[in-house]
């Protein structure tokens, strides 16, 4: 596993899921790690101490990152405990799924407030600190880094989750664009997109073997994901190995995208 040694990093919305996973791994590879949580407390503490037992270092931070308020005050609170940001993971995010005539405006705005607008609000604090703070050659190459949490859906659309799409589609130009601006600076931004990990949030997909028989239809490799599996990709994208990779979207989906449907021909 690359070393994160002595390197400070956000994961927001990990007190569970994919968060998580991505929280843990990153701690194991060496940083130092902050456990962005909305609501669940409880669970964020969990996480910190599965870490801290590990021998991580890690505390519990709790924001809405839709509100710009609370996402300064989190970036306050993580750059007193651990001196700076080195690496973001912008993980929070969360579904609200209507059929477009059902879908209310406060179900739209909700999605996107979470997973698009907290992203450029968590981007913009953690480059604010990398630009302050410089280059730390002994840490990495890179003034700092930061991984934006997409999904498949953010090429593959999604009838009954327009918002969610819409939401990722967003997610994906957001990067390339912050990408290619702050590259001068030596500033790393990219992308995961899972495809179908084995998450609660996700649970009536994969819980039964009739569910799951369907689900594996749509994945050409034939095994569905599993947090882990976004870890480590999330470890590699934030260490030095890979240092020349710029606005990119790494899909961690099984072959998802690789359009199933045609696998016999069509």
């Amino acid at each position: 596993m690359p070393s994160l040694q002595g390197q400070a990093a956000l994961v927001t919305g990990s007190s569970s899921g994919i968060g998580t996973a991505v929280a843990q791994s990153l701690a194991a590879a060496g940083a130092k790690v902050g456990v962005n949580y909305s609501r669940s407390a409880d669970e964020a503490e969990v996480v910190v101490a599965d870490i801290r037992a590990a021998g991580g270092e890690a505390i519990a931070i709790q924001a809405d990152v839709s509100q710009e308020d609370q996402v300064q005050r989190m970036f306050s609170q993580f750059c007193e405990a651990f001196g700076t940001i080195d690496i973001l993971v912008n993980n929070a995010g969360l579904q609200r799924d209507f059929n477009l005539v059902d879908m209310s405006l406060a179900d739209w705005n909700l999605v996107i407030g979470v997973n698009l607008t907290g992203q450029f609000l968590c981007a913009r604090e953690a480059v604010k600190e990398f630009l302050r703070r410089g280059l730390v050659p002994e840490r990495s190459c890179a003034v700092g880094k930061i991984i934006c949490m997409s999904s498949v859906h953010e090429v593959i659309p999604w009838a009954g989750h327009c918002n969610y799409a819409a939401s990722k589609g967003g997610v994906s130009l957001l990067m390339k664009s912050m990408a290619q601006e702050l590259a001068p600076q030596k500033i790393r931004i990219n992308s995961i997109a899972p495809g179908a990990i084995q998450t609660p949030i996700n649970r009536d997909a994969w819980e039964t073997p009739e569910a799951l028989e369907a689900l594996l239809k749509l994945i050409p490799y034939k095994r569905i994901g599993v947090p882990e599996d976004i870890g480590k990709a999330a470890v590699w994208l934030a260490s030095d190995d890979s240092d020349y990779v710029q606005g990119e979207t790494l899909f961690v989906d099984g072959g998802m995208t690789l359009y199933p449907g045609f696998e016999s021909g069509g």
